[in-house]
């Protein structure tokens, strides 16, 4: 089985939208990674910059992920929230898959093709699959190596007896 692991909303004000989801369904502590650092993006086969901020936080037992791009090129999230619009909403939901290619395999099979594959400076490769047809929002792809695992426990840990002070944080 394939289990979310996050959803993930474009939003226009990364801070703003954290302390609007903390009030609405006491998520949190929102930790905001700025302009995270790529090795590579390519969308529609296409090598582009994909510059964006992120705000992730626990929402019960699924991570939720606040996105905002700084750039204008096109990108998996451009093609849902056009860039300049002001338009915010879900983009996608993430799943841990053991093999990515298999998969972005098998979702292209199904009428599901691969939109964008970035990997970050760290390593860590991640798909957007255009599932919009069938489910109305893009499905985010990754294996579920030790450093992503991490990251996730760090944010499901903060959020255990949190006591909702310093919703937002600055992560280095």
């Amino acid at each position: 089985m394939l289990a979310v692991r996050q959803l993930a909303y474009k939003v226009n004000d990364l801070e703003a939208a954290a302390a609007a989801h903390h009030r609405r369904f006491g998520s949190g502590p929102f930790f905001v990674l700025r302009h995270v650092a790529l090795a590579s993006s390519v969308h529609r086969g296409v090598e582009r910059a994909f510059d964006h901020s992120s705000a992730y936080g626990q929402w019960g037992g699924v991570m939720v992920e606040l996105v905002v791009q700084h750039n204008p090129d096109d990108s998996a999230l451009h093609e849902m929230f056009p860039y300049g619009s002001g338009a915010e909403g879900l983009h996608h939901a993430a799943l841990f898959v053991d093999d990515l290619e298999a998969e972005i395999a098998r979702f292209a099979a199904e009428g599901a093709p691969l939109a964008q594959l970035s990997v970050t400076s760290g390593g860590t490769a991640f798909a957007f699959v255009d599932t919009r047809s069938s489910l109305g929002h893009m499905l985010e792809l990754y294996e579920p190596t030790a450093q992503l695992t991490g990251f996730y426990d760090f944010v499901a840990d903060a959020a255990k007896g949190w006591d909702g002070r310093e919703p937002v944080r600055e992560l280095g």
